[in-house]
């Protein structure tokens, strides 16, 4: 009854001395623990006791054993934060180590780092066999070499003369003309400003042993009507037979006397393309043979502007060939069909 007069049980509770569940204190105790904690109408005093069930205990109280084991927590199986006592369990509670992670989730391990690399493959030239690199490195040499010697000779070709061009200028021509001539015509002051127009006709033996002379035959009119409304008109329809004409009148003088061997080869070069146009056309009928052919050009002034105030000749004007024989260039198409027919013959 002292005991509950002076407060002591009310302030430890149900677990603290002087309640039910511990002994009596004898009453120089008592009075030492109401002057040391004061309590709250009842309340335990949680500055005076160590932790409960898993609880942190508070600095400078003794732990009380019984408490700890009552609730089922000890020292061992509870973590350590800041002076706690580790928990023994933490690996039988499911925590995985950290090492063994990766395994767990399926990840592929990484090659250590002293393992080889396989080598990267080979593409290009690299990847051909020894052999075939050789023939490569070869073809590609030639290229090179055929590249810079055409340069050179265009480089030439179109420098003021020097030593090399008075030396080896007909080296130079023959590499040139007539596929790659340079020529500055479109960008000159004085641009071509006449329409020529190249005609053809042709003497020809018929099957009677007669001779008859064609008509003229329009060949510069025949490329216009090729080239006209086509997109992708042929090289040959823009420029053979205007080239083979400028290269006429530039190796013959007035007189149309060849000046050089150029001048030669000019006239062959137009002789074939005569017989060509003609065979094209029909020219020589069933069973006839073209013996010769005659070159003429027609030159007309094209009319400038109004506004220019220049005057110039509407008339044309025309430059008439000798007759040339083809006597040669036919007899070699002559053979060369009949011995096609024979190798048909013999086939059949």
């Amino acid at each position: 009854m002292d005991a509950y007069d002076k407060g002591s049980d009310a302030r430890h509770g149900q677990v603290g001395p002087g309640g039910p569940a511990g002994p009596d204190l004898p009453d120089s105790e008592a009075d030492s623990a109401e002057t040391t904690a004061p309590g709250t109408d009842g309340a335990p005093d949680t500055a005076g006791v160590r932790e409960v069930a898993g609880v942190p205990e508070a600095a400078g109280v003794p732990e009380v054993a019984d408490a700890s084991e009552a609730a089922g927590a000890h020292e061992a199986d509870v973590p350590e934060t800041a002076g706690v006592p580790e928990v023994a369990g933490a690996e039988a509670a499911g925590a995985a180590e950290v090492a063994g992670a990766p395994e767990a989730a399926g990840a592929v391990r990484a090659a250590p780092a002293g393992t080889a690399q396989p080598p990267a493959p080979r593409t290009g030239v690299a990847a051909l066999s020894p052999r075939y690199q050789v023939g490569a490195v070869v073809a590609l040499a030639v290229v090179a070499v055929a590249v810079c010697a055409h340069i050179g000779m265009v480089f030439l070709h179109l420098a003021p003369s020097n030593t090399l061009t008075k030396q080896h200028g007909d080296v130079v021509d023959e590499w040139v003309f007539p596929e790659f001539e340079q020529n500055w015509k479109l960008f000159a002051p004085n641009p071509l400003q006449q329409n020529v127009s190249v005609q053809v006709r042709a003497e020809v033996s018929t099957a009677d042993g007669e001779i008859r002379t064609t008509g003229w035959y329009d060949l510069s009119a025949e490329d216009g009507r090729a080239i006209d409304g086509n997109p992708l008109p042929s090289h040959t329809q823009q420029n053979e037979l205007r080239r083979a004409w400028d290269f006429f009148v530039a190796s013959h003088d007035s007189d149309d006397r060849p000046v050089g061997l150029r001048g030669t080869l000019s006239e062959t070069y137009l002789r074939r393309i005569a017989l060509l146009r003609l065979d094209r056309d029909g020219a020589a009928g069933p069973g006839g043979v073209v013996e010769r052919v005659q070159y003429r050009s027609r030159t007309t002034n094209v009319e400038p502007p109004p506004w220019s105030g220049e005057k110039v000749s509407d008339r044309p004007t025309v430059r008439e060939l000798p007759w040339w024989s083809v006597a040669a260039e036919t007899r070699g198409a002559k053979s060369g069909q009949a011995g096609q027919a024979a190798r048909e013959g013999g086939a059949a």
